[in-house]
C-alpha cells in the first residue's frame, strides 16, 4: 500500500527521537558518565527496540557533540574539558548578546507581558530549583527557559544552536556539581531578574544580568581548576 512505507518511516523517526531524548536525559542526570562506553546492541536491549533507530539516535547525539563514535568499540559519552566549558560560555555570551541586540533593533526589548508569561513561569521554577539545590529540576526548566528566550528573535538556527551549547555545558557541569558540597552557591538563579528586565525594556539591566551570569560561570570554571 502507498502509505505503508511512509508510516513506517514516521514511526522509526519518532522512536529515534525518543531514544535520543532518553539518552540525553541519562547523560544530563549523570547516569551516563563522561567516557562511559556502550554499544548499539546494549542500548537496543535496554529499551527493547531494534538496532536501527538506536543507531540513528546515537549518530544524532554524536553530531550534537554529546557522544564519540568508535568503529570498533561503539559509542561513549564525550568528555568535555574546562577549556571547552569556557569556550561554550564565551560562545553563548556572544549569541545571547546578539539575540537581545536584535530584539532592541526590532523595538521588542519591552516584550509584552503576555508573550513572557510562559518564559516567566520557567524562570520562576528554574530559580526556585537553583535556590533549593535541586539540580535535576533546574536543568529541565533552565533549558526550556533559554530555549523560549532564544525563540523570541524568530530565528530557529540561533535558537537551536544556543540550545545545543547549553546542553553541552550542562553535560560538562553535572558530574562536578553532583559532587560539590557547595552546590547551591554555584547554581545561577537570576532567571527572574532577566525576565523582569526584558518586561521593562531595560536593555542596560539585561546586559548587567547576562554579564553577571557569564562571570559566575567563568568563576566556577576557575574554581574547578583550583
Amino acid at each position: 500500500m502507498p502509505g505503508t512505507g511512509s508510516s513506517t518511516a514516521v514511526t522509526r523517526n519518532t522512536l529515534r527521537q525518543q531514544i535520543a531524548d532518553a539518552l540525553r536525559d541519562e547523560v544530563l542526570a549523570g547516569r551516563l558518565q563522561p567516557g562511559q562506553e556502550f554499544t548499539v546492541k546494549q542500548i537496543a536491549e535496554q529499551y527493547g527496540v531494534s538496532a536501527t533507530p538506536v543507531r540513528e539516535a546515537l549518530v544524532d547525539l554524536s553530531a550534537q557533540g554529546l557522544l564519540d563514535s568508535d568503529q570498533h568499540r561503539g559509542f561513549k559519552v564525550h568528555q568535555f574539558s574546562v577549556d571547552d566549558y569556557r569556550g561554550m560560555t564565551e560562545a553563548r555570551s556572544l549569541i545571547v548578546d546578539g539575540v537581545f541586540r536584535q530584539l532592541e533593533k526590532r523595538r521588542c526589548a519591552g516584550v509584552p507581558s503576555k508573550v513572557l508569561v510562559s518564559v516567566r513561569r520557567r524562570a520562576e521554577e528554574a530559580a526556585r530549583a537553583a535556590r533549593g539545590g535541586d539540580l535535576a529540576i533546574l536543568i529541565g526548566y533552565d533549558l526550556r527557559f533559554w530555549r523560549e528566550l532564544g525563540a523570541l528573535v524568530g530565528n530557529t538556527y540561533i535558537s537551536e544552536f544556543l540550545h545545543r551549547l547549553r546542553v553541552q555545558a550542562w553535560v560538562f557541569a553535572v558530574p562536578y556539581l553532583r559532587e560539590d558540597p557547595e552546590l547551591r552557591d554555584w547554581l545561577w538563579s537570576g532567571h527572574e531578574d532577566l525576565v523582569d528586565a526584558l518586561a521593562l525594556g531595560d536593555a542596560e539591566k539585561v546586559r548587567e544580568v547576562i554579564g553577571a551570569y557569564n562571570d559566575h560561570a567563568l568563576a566556577w570554571a576557575d574554581r574547578l581548576e583550583q
